[in-house]
C-alpha cells in the first residue's frame, strides 16, 4: 500500500533541495569571483558592472554583470536597482574579500571543488572497500585543504588554542623544541614560530609536496635553522625530545591513530605535552546532525575515510569521531591525561600529557 504523501512537508523538502542546489551551483561563480579579484574590487566601493569590470582589471562587462547578478541572488553581494551597483557589506567582505578573517572561506570552495574532482576515485573505493592516497586526490587537495583551516589557525593558535594549556605558553616563550606533525604546507609551524621566536619548530608531514610548499613559505620568511620541515609519516619519526607536540586537524585522516600516539609518547620529553586539535564532535552520530557536522560528514566521505583507508591498518575515525573515541586512542598509546582545553564551532582541542 502506497503511503500518503504529506503536501506540506514535501514542499519544505523542495525548498530546502533548492536552497541546496543553489548553494551548489555557486561554487564554479564563486571561485571565479576569487581568481579574477571580483570580490576585492567590490570591497573597495560600490560599483556597476561595467565599473567593477573596469576595476578588476579590464574584465568583459557582460560576463561581470551575470556573475554580479548570481552572487547577489546567492545574498553573497547586495544589488540596488535604482543606481544598478553591486556593493559588499562588512559582514560578506568577512567571508570573501578579508584573508585573515576567521570566517574567510575561499579555500572552502577551493575544498569542494577539489571534492567533486576526486568523486571518481572515491566511488570506486565504494565499490571496493579502498583508499585514497593522499596526494592523489584531485589536482590540489592539499593546496585547498591548508587554504581552508588557514584562517582559523591565524585566529586562533595562538589567540586560544596555546594559551589554554597547562603552562605551555611560558615554556614556548621561553624556548622549547616543537614537532608539528601533520603540518601540512606549514601554515600551523609558521604561526607558531612567528609567536614564539626563542622555541625551535618542526615540521613533519608524510606528503613530500606539502613539505616542498612548506619549505618555501619558511625561506620567504627568513626563519634560518630555528624552523625545518622534515618529510615523514607520523609513526616514522626519528627525532625526539619535543617538549611539545602539535596535531591540527589530522589525526582522525591516519590510518593507524593508535600507533600514532605511541610513537608520540616515545618522542615527547618527560612532562611534555601533546596538543590535538581536531574537528568539533559529539560522541554519538545524533549529535552532529546540524550545519557543522554536515560539513565534516560529507567532506569526510570524500576526503578524511579514504586516506585513512589508503594507509596502514586503516582505522578509518573520520572527522566526527568524537572526544570519547578520540581519547581512549590516546590512552591505550600510554597517556595518562586528556582533556578538553577549550573548543569553538570548527574545532576541539585536546591537551595530552
Amino acid at each position: 500500500m502506497a503511503t500518503a504523501i504529506d503536501e506540506d512537508r514535501l514542499h519544505a523538502f523542495v525548498g530546502k533541495m533548492l536552497g541546496d542546489l543553489g548553494g551548489g551551483m555557486s561554487v564554479p561563480t564563486v571561485r571565479l569571483g576569487f581568481r579574477l579579484g571580483l570580490f576585492d574590487a567590490l570591497a573597495e566601493a560600490p560599483a556597476t558592472a561595467a565599473e567593477l569590470a573596469s576595476r578588476a582589471g579590464g574584465l568583459h562587462e557582460r560576463y561581470v554583470r551575470e556573475w554580479a547578478l548570481a552572487q547577489a541572488a546567492n545574498g553573497y553581494i547586495d544589488h540596488d536597482p535604482a543606481s544598478d551597483r553591486f556593493s559588499l557589506s562588512p559582514e560578506q567582505a568577512m567571508i570573501f574579500a578579508e584573508p585573515d578573517s576567521p570566517v574567510y572561506l575561499a579555500g572552502a570552495f577551493e575544498l569542494i571543488a577539489a571534492m567533486i574532482e576526486a568523486e571518481p576515485k572515491v566511488e570506486q573505493c565504494f565499490r571496493h572497500g579502498t583508499g585514497v592516497r593522499w596526494g592523489d586526490h584531485a589536482g590540489c587537495l592539499f593546496c585547498a585543504t591548508g587554504a581552508f583551516f588557514r584562517p582559523g589557525y591565524v585566529n586562533n593558535i595562538v589567540q586560544n588554542w596555546i594559551p589554554a594549556l597547562d603552562g605551555v605558553e611560558a615554556k614556548l616563550r621561553r624556548g622549547a623544541k616543537v614537532a608539528d606533525v601533520g603540518c601540512g604546507v606549514g601554515f600551523s609551524t609558521l604561526l607558531m614560530a612567528d609567536a614564539y621566536p626563542e622555541s625551535a619548530f618542526v615540521g613533519f608531514d608524510f606528503h613530500a609536496p606539502s613539505i616542498d610548499e612548506a619549505r618555501r613559505h619558511a625561506a620567504a620568511h627568513g626563519y634560518g635553522d630555528r624552523v625545518r620541515f622534515e618529510v615523514a609519516a607520523a609513526k616514522e619519526i626519528a627525532e625526539d625530545g619535543f617538549d611539545l607536540i602539535t596535531m591540527y586537524d589530522c589525526l582522525h585522516d591516519m590510518g593507524d591513530p593508535r600507533g600514532c600516539a605511541a610513537h608520540m609518547r616515545r618522542i615527547l620529553t618527560p612532562g611534555g605535552h601533546w596538543m590535538i586539535v581536531e574537528p568539533i564532535a559529539g560522541d554519538a552520530p545524533a549529535e552532529n546532525m546540524n550545519p557543522v557536522g554536515r560539513l565534516y560528514y560529507n567532506a569526510s566521505t570524500m576526503i578524511c575515510v579514504p586516506t585513512s583507508l589508503d594507509q596502514e591498518v586503516g582505522e578509518a575515525l573520520g572527522a566526527q569521531a568524537g572526544e570519547a573515541r578520540l581519547s581512549e586512542i590516546i590512552r591505550e598509546g600510554g597517556f595518562g591525561t586528556v582533556r578538553r582545553a577549550t573548543e569553538g564551532p570548527f574545532n576541539m582541542v585536546l591537551e595530552v600529557q
